[in-house]
């Protein structure tokens, strides 16, 4: 779009049922979202949401539904008046798939490529993640004057409102948040950080944890809060996260200060620095404490540091992959041994394989090296059924494996060496 600003269509918005005064919060940016939808508008669809493995254990709660506030459609229909609530279960996201299916397939037809353009260039694109979706455009009066009219429309239809208040036009050079995500332009180039209500909400977790264990020992504490710390990381890490992740490691490090020096009032600092704060590796100042293993040895414990967490652009998948479709079989099962490669479960898993071959390519008896690289090729294809497990993968090297799909070759697991797992 050269130097012409891009606008974004932000909004947060919940779907409230009628009668109700529970409301399902959840942040859309991009555009626009339902205040209020009804689970009595979507009855049809209520017995099949039953069956759903995640709805069993959701609560239930008596919710009042006047007859004036029903479609009239639905008037003369016989309705229970307890109604499952399924604010927090797999079924939100799953009514609002239903609801806006769809959405994406009528803003290309309202807003087509223009003549001898590419795809890239059409005025309006919309990104969605369950509820939660975005949409772009050339200028802030195309998405205000055409584009929020139309998706009212659309939410319409479906018995659905936006939220005027929670809807947000902004320029992207301004930035906007999505799914505890910032997205802004920095000059000309996109980026993504932790939003700083994500980093607060973070931040005040850790902080209530701590103070909520004064007398923990220092081994418990590290215990709670190392999964955390890790995850909240991890999430973060297709992100530009640095930056963040040192300002959060120094912030944590304070709250710990404070609260070993809560515990020992008369000790000075030297004193709770040498019990509480020791040297790892190159890091200084680690909070840490001792614990023993499942044989009874001592062994240190460290609180996991989100600086250490490394950065890893994300590699999106392609528009058109479906892994349904056999014919993307060979790109999915590659996409998996990148994630083997660099996931700790992933790299013990592949490891197990390799041993289980003896570091030999079924298709061509030659050893599989880190030079020629590899591939994982499922023995029962995922479109037919087959699974990630290592019981079901198998490594070959990749002109090998390019030849079992073109050729449609059955590849057999190798027979464990003598004292080794069954397959």
């Amino acid at each position: 779009m050269g130097t012409t600003p891009s606008y974004a269509c932000a909004t947060q918005a919940g779907l409230t049922r009628l009668g109700s005064n529970v409301m399902r919060t959840s942040r859309v940016l991009l555009g626009l979202c339902a205040r209020r939808a009804t689970l009595v508008s979507l009855l049809p669809w209520r017995r099949v949401l039953q069956r759903l493995p995640g709805l069993q254990g959701s609560p239930q709660k008596p919710v009042s539904i006047p007859g004036s506030q029903l479609c009239s459609w639905n008037a003369r229909r016989e309705l229970d008046q307890k109604v499952g609530n399924f604010v927090g279960s797999v079924v939100s996201p799953v009514l609002a798939n239903l609801a806006l299916d769809g959405l994406e397939r009528r803003l290309q037809e309202q807003f087509p490529t223009p003549h001898g353009e590419t795809v890239d260039r059409r005025k309006v694109h919309m990104v969605r993640y369950a509820d939660d979706f975005i949409i772009t455009g050339t200028s802030q009066e195309l998405l205000e004057g055409e584009v929020k009219p139309f998706v009212e429309h659309f939410m319409k239809e479906r018995g659905l409102e936006l939220s005027q208040e929670k809807t947000v036009v902004t320029c992207v050079d301004n930035g906007f948040d999505v799914l505890g995500h910032h997205v802004r332009k920095y000059h000309g180039t996109y980026l993504a950080k932790p939003s700083r209500k994500n980093v607060h909400a973070f931040l005040e977790k850790v902080r209530r944890i701590v103070k909520g264990n004064k007398q923990a020992t220092v081994e418990n504490l590290i215990g709670l809060l190392n999964p955390i710390i890790r995850g909240w990381a991890t999430s973060h890490r297709h992100d530009a996260s640095k930056e963040t992740f040192g300002s959060v490691d120094a912030t944590i490090f304070k709250v710990f200060w404070q609260w070993a020096r809560r515990r020992h009032p008369t000790k000075n600092k030297s004193w709770v620095k040498d019990t509480y704060f020791r040297t790892q590796g190159d890091r200084r100042w680690v909070f840490s404490g001792k614990d023993v293993d499942a044989q009874g040895n001592p062994r240190p414990v460290w609180l996991f540091s989100a600086s250490k967490m490394p950065i890893k652009r994300h590699t999106k998948i392609k528009a058109g992959a479906n892994p349904y479709d056999p014919a993307w079989e060979v790109y999915f099962e590659q996409r998996l041994g990148v994630k083997m490669e660099t996931h700790l479960a992933g790299k013990r898993k592949l490891l197990q394989l390799w041993k289980e071959q003896g570091g030999i390519c079924p298709v061509c008896n030659q050893p599989i090296t880190e030079i020629e690289r590899w591939h994982s090729h499922h023995i029962i294809w995922r479109t037919k059924g087959g699974k990630d497990s290592v019981d079901h993968l198998v490594l070959l090297h990749p002109n090998g494996h390019r030849q079992v799909h073109h050729r449609g070759l059955t590849v057999v697991k190798p027979c464990p060496a003598r004292g080794k797992r069954e397959a």
